[in-house]
């Protein structure tokens, strides 16, 4: 039996646009108001990507900072694992696209769609990769441009996303760094809850589907509310018990930043203080893949999480999809 290799996150890496739309941009659109967004969402304010800078371009900034905290080149790279559900293209993938421009000339590369859960889709794929020998280094990223997919005269759900990217290097590792376990579920059929109605082979882009605007994004929030949180404390307790600890032991929670009522509801139910869980939501709104590991990177290099630190991701999207990974980063 192949022996399975020592496997952690040798660096992370994120970017987001700089237009800032806040909650009072929105009331040009719909009947709305900052504090009205606030107290459902915890939103204030989010990032749109500009005409012209699409999804790659966002992973591509986000990969060179992952990699170079890492200190891996480029040509070092095995695979690429881009995880996002607004690529640039149907064909060829993103994740090709950054092959190229990025120079990992040696790296297989493909995409993955699980929506917001795509991060940890990704991470527990390029890690399986990487400590089975697959590969040596994988270059894991989120990335989504939200934007373009948004409806702008539906209220509830033009005011929660935004754009951006992150990313990870996944490779063998010394010291106490290693991913220790993931989570991979879905109950499918479940297109009603969040969708993208046209666009794919069932229904190709006509006249018709686009005057009946069915190319934006269709979410009904309050079953996402309680399927989130319900899976979210499911996969915290269950990340707790397969490292051997109590949840009080996880010395951060990165969670997908859906709706701080979800993480605080969450947060009641683990019996975890809110300040152990990193929460960015307030500045960049549902990022969807690019949600966990834009957040992973600003705790990293805030400080707030330190080598050897148990970690908990955990994202829920659309499919329906949902997931975790444990680690001591």
């Amino acid at each position: 039996m192949t022996q399975l290799l020592k496997v952690g996150i040798a660096g992370t890496g994120s970017y987001v646009p700089e237009k800032v739309m806040t909650n009072n941009d929105f009331t040009k659109y719909v009947d709305t108001s900052d504090e009205w967004i606030r107290e459902r969402t915890g939103i204030r304010e989010r990032r749109f990507a500009p005409e012209g800078m699409a999804t790659s371009h966002m992973a591509e900034i986000a990969a060179k900072r992952a990699m170079e905290a890492a200190n891996v080149a480029p040509e070092d790279i095995d695979l690429v694992i881009v995880g996002t559900v607004t690529p640039d293209n149907v064909f060829p993938t993103t994740a090709c696209q950054l092959q190229r421009r990025l120079g990992c000339v040696r790296a297989g590369a493909f995409d993955l769609a699980a929506a917001c859960s795509g991060f940890i889709y990704s991470t527990s794929v390029g890690w399986n990769m990487v400590r089975s020998g697959a590969a040596r280094n994988a270059l894991v990223i989120g990335a989504e441009k939200l934007s373009n997919l948004l409806n702008m005269k539906d209220r509830t759900s033009c005011i929660l996303f935004g754009d951006g990217a992150g990313a990870a290097v996944i490779r063998p590792m010394d010291g106490p760094s290693e991913i220790l376990f993931s989570s991979l579920h879905a109950i499918g059929d479940t297109e009603e809850v969040m969708i993208l109605p046209a666009g794919g082979s069932r229904m190709p882009a006509t006249k018709d589907t686009v005057e009946k605007e069915l190319h934006y994004l269709r979410i009904k929030g309050r079953e996402v509310f309680k399927f989130a949180v319900s899976k979210m404390v499911e996969q915290v307790e269950l990340c707790a018990e397969k490292c051997g600890v109590p949840v009080s032991k996880i010395a951060t929670i990165i969670p997908h930043q859906v709706n701080l009522r979800i993480l605080e509801y969450a947060s009641e139910k683990l019996n975890v203080p809110m300040d152990r869980m990193m929460i960015n939501i307030d500045k960049y709104g549902n990022t969807s893949a690019a949600s966990v590991p834009i957040a992973l990177d600003e705790a990293v290099r805030s400080g707030r999480v330190k080598r050897g630190d148990l970690v908990v991701m955990v994202a829920f999207g659309a499919g329906l999809t949902w997931g975790s990974v444990a680690l001591r980063y």
